[in-house]
């Protein structure tokens, strides 16, 4: 005798253990690296500081490239994603996020910038083929929302406030088109691969600042430099190889959200490294950002 029984509840497995650990260590080094840029305003320039991050970092990953000798020849298609990722992610981002630094303290910086996951969230629905899941949506607008909070809380009459929050969504804007130019690209290219090219790339862009750089690396404190180094080694090789090795393992929209860890790791690192907290107002708007993170990873 037959008999009808119910189908076996589908299991839902999450990310293993090694993406997750890699998604662990570039949150942390990423929100090192908003305390590293506004620690050293006062010694580099924005451009500067980006060419020297960007030279140490492409030293560095190219080093680790050539030890694992798994170089992948890019299809012409693969090179102009490269292009797209160094110039925008590599070079512009660095760029325009430390002018931002500049004139907002970090904290607020990094709850800026992470506009940037709600905008690779929608990209990666709409170019990737990821969709639009319902959680994904709802927790992306409570995010989002809670920019706005944040962008209303720094804002001031000087206008000098005002152009951190510009720049520091242009960064968001551009980290967002970076990580849609290099998700293909870790299909076929080892992500070891794609940071390191991506980063040579973003140096050449930002070689027009390389008389800065001498002039800043010349009148800079031992601290300083340490801190130029820092930002090549772990936030730059080590957290945007991790974050390739993570986006090359699971969709652009769900491991966007992830970044809006980044911001409260950097409001506990500002107090008391840097003395600085950002306005009450700013911090419900990241406290409300946080819960969009939440609603996001809902199934």
């Amino acid at each position: 005798m037959t008999t009808l029984q119910d189908p076996e509840p589908t299991v839902q497995v999450g990310p293993p253990a090694s993406v997750l650990a890699a998604v662990a260590v570039t949150v942390c080094a990423w929100a090192s690296a908003f305390l590293a840029i506004r620690g050293v305003r006062d010694g580099f320039a924005p451009g500067a500081l980006a060419l020297g991050r960007l030279l140490v970092g492409g030293l560095a990953l190219s080093i680790a490239v050539a030890a694992r000798r798994s170089w992948v020849r890019p299809t012409s298609r693969e090179w102009g994603l490269l292009v797209l990722c160094g110039v925008a992610w590599f070079g512009i981002y660095n760029v325009a996020l430390n002018a931002g630094e500049q004139r907002v303290d970090a904290g607020t910086a990094a709850m800026l910038v992470n506009v940037g996951p709600v905008l690779i969230a929608l990209l990666a629905g709409a170019l990737l083929g990821e969709g639009f899941p319902r959680w994904l949506l709802i927790g992306a607008g409570v995010a989002f929302s809670g920019v706005v909070v944040i962008a209303v809380a720094t804002a001031d009459g000087s206008g000098t406030q005002g152009w951190g929050v510009v720049l520091c969504l242009t960064a968001a804007l551009v980290f967002a088109v970076g990580v849609m130019a290099q998700k293909p690209l870790v299909r076929r290219l080892p992500a070891l691969q794609v940071t390191q090219m991506a980063c040579c790339i973003g140096g050449v862009a930002c070689l027009p600042f390389a008389g800065q750089l001498g002039s800043d690396l010349g009148a800079a404190s031992a601290g300083q430099v340490a801190a130029l180094v820092y930002l090549g080694l772990v936030p730059t090789a080590v957290a945007f190889g991790t974050w390739a090795y993570a986006l090359s393992r699971m969709p652009a929209g769900r491991l966007g959200v992830t970044t809006y860890l980044v911001p409260p790791l950097t409001v506990l690192g500002a107090w008391p490294l840097l003395g600085e907290t950002p306005p009450a107002l700013a911090l419900a708007g990241g406290v409300l950002a946080v819960c969009g993170v939440a609603l996001t990873r809902r199934r």
